[in-house]
């Protein structure tokens, strides 16, 4: 009899020359992702791959289990299988995730009921100001420590800006805060709030490089106590204030409204009211920059990333972003997308995090060491492939017309 018992198992399948029920299925799931150049190793010594295709990348299984989760819930369990080291990637990390990432956004492309029914699964944490609360400690408050392994001397944990290829880290991200500050006119003595403040850099650059006044808003406590130590250290406590409060919570009124790397956190059905915070914060004046992650089109977050990683996070196009300036009367300026220059962030803070990945296992374990690595890996992927971009969106308060004709001022040093 020839063919295999539901019961057999792979070794025993291997054992006879015939495939298992696992490699054939593999083979079916390689085919409906387009038959990328991967060789799947089971537990058992079977491989597969695509016929007439040279593997770049291979890819481990350690056991069934494995293997069945992995078919039941790819987007959740593919990540936790590799962090728990269940899974093993040879070949480069992130040509095998950009590999699979351009697989998605086909099988995205055809409208899949099973996609359908994984973004229902899958979806965010929401961000009330108790669940703001929540999600932000879960990422930024695991440590100070942690992050100044591998964020450069900055502290910035947002897109640098790369005035040529070969920049340091460093360099790129004080430049993307002279970018940031260029676009937003900033004049010595002016009056600006910053909404999601991390550890303060962008804050002590605008009072120290341009002059301004800020009053800097953050719910994460490890964060504010790095940046009011910070500008302690530079002597800027008279001219920045940081603030330990949601942004909803934002009063005054200001020149300038500026937040880089905080809308991921806010939530989609919390647009229309970051609007009006922004709106009755701006004099008619008033102007300001929105820096965020975003998409071509509305979707999900990988839910890996948003479960694991940034509980709540959401990365929204530019149509949903303009429901944050349409209703409160705000014209936007400029878009500017950089989403490549995220991905030499990256590249930059990966580098580092493996430099120090010894310290990193001794301060978590090999796990956790193992699931930030495939974060950062998958995020370089996610910019790489174009399925994530990176927006800075300038605007104004609509009555203002002090604004300028031309984008000279942009790159006048």
């Amino acid at each position: 009899m020839n063919a295999i018992s539901p019961l057999e198992s792979g070794s025993d399948a291997a054992r006879h020359g015939r495939p298992s029920i696992e490699a054939r299925l593999l083979r079916r799931l390689l085919a409906a992702i387009g038959n990328p150049a991967i060789e799947f190793v089971l537990w058992n010594g079977e491989r597969i791959a695509a016929s007439g295709v040279t593997p770049v990348s291979r890819v481990r299984i350690t056991d069934r289990a494995t293997l069945l989760g992995i078919v039941g819930d790819p987007q959740i369990r593919f990540g936790d299988a590799y962090s728990a080291g269940r899974i093993e990637i040879e070949g480069d990390l992130i040509e095998f995730l950009c590999m699979m990432y351009r697989a998605a956004q086909r099988a995205d492309a055809a409208g899949s009921v099973a996609r359908k029914a994984a973004g229902w699964l899958h979806r965010p944490r929401r961000n009330s100001l108790e669940g703001s609360r929540d999600n932000i400690h879960h990422h930024y408050d695991i440590g100070n420590d942690f992050y100044a392994l591998w964020l450069g001397e900055t502290m910035a944990y947002t897109c640098a800006y790369y005035p040529t290829a070969d920049a340091t880290l460093d360099q790129a991200q004080i430049a993307k805060m002279d970018h940031v500050c260029r676009k937003m006119r900033l004049r010595p003595g002016d009056s600006v709030v910053e909404a999601g403040c991390g550890w303060g850099s962008l804050a002590l650059h605008m009072a120290s490089r341009f002059g301004a006044r800020v009053r800097a808003f953050n719910i994460s406590k490890e964060q504010l106590a790095f940046a009011r130590e910070r500008a302690r250290q530079l002597g800027l406590q008279g001219q920045v204030e940081f603030v330990e409060d949601d942004y909803r919570n934002i009063s005054g009124h200001y020149d300038a409204f500026v937040s880089v790397g905080m809308l991921e956190h806010v939530g989609r059905d919390h647009y229309v009211e970051l609007g009006r915070v922004v709106r009755r914060s701006l004099g008619a004046n008033g102007r300001g920059l929105i820096h965020s992650i975003g998409r071509n089109r509305p979707a999900l977050l990988h839910p890996w990333i948003e479960r694991r990683i940034f509980p709540g996070a959401y990365a929204p196009s530019l149509g949903e972003m303009m429901e944050i300036f349409e209703p409160s009367r705000l014209s936007v300026l400029d878009v500017e997308n950089i989403r490549l220059h995220y991905a030499l962030t990256l590249r930059h803070w990966l580098q580092r995090f493996e430099e120090r990945l010894a310290e990193v296992r001794g301060r978590f374990d090999e796990t956790f060491a193992r699931m930030w690595r495939l974060y950062l890996a998958g995020s370089i992927a996610g910019f790489e492939t174009g399925t994530l971009q990176l927006f800075q969106v300038s605007f104004a308060a609509a009555e203002n017309n002090d604004i300028p004709l031309t984008r000279a001022h942009l790159y006048r040093h």
